[in-house]
């Protein structure tokens, strides 16, 4: 462990880096933040929201680098794309 892990406040994990996860790891992660934005967003301090953000950007990022050809939904489009 780090200085400044060891340093660090309780409570302000950044959690494990997406790239050293496994894709079921990404997709429980994933799952995990979307199911608790809403109770995040209404009720979390800024710095928990600020941390929310960060950590879907980065998890939503790692996934999409990983399945840049995803299947899209054609039903679930909104626009002629």
């Amino acid at each position: 462990m780090s200085d400044s892990e060891v340093d660090a406040p309780v409570g302000t994990e950044q959690g494990i880096d997406p790239a050293g996860l496994a894709d079921e790891d990404l997709i429980r992660e994933l799952g995990s933040l979307h199911r608790t934005r809403l109770q995040t967003l209404r009720h979390g301090p800024d710095a928990a929201l600020a941390n929310h953000l960060r950590r879907t950007a980065e998890l939503e990022t790692e996934y999409l680098a990983r399945h840049p050809g995803r299947e899209v939904d054609p039903h679930r489009l909104t626009q002629d794309f």
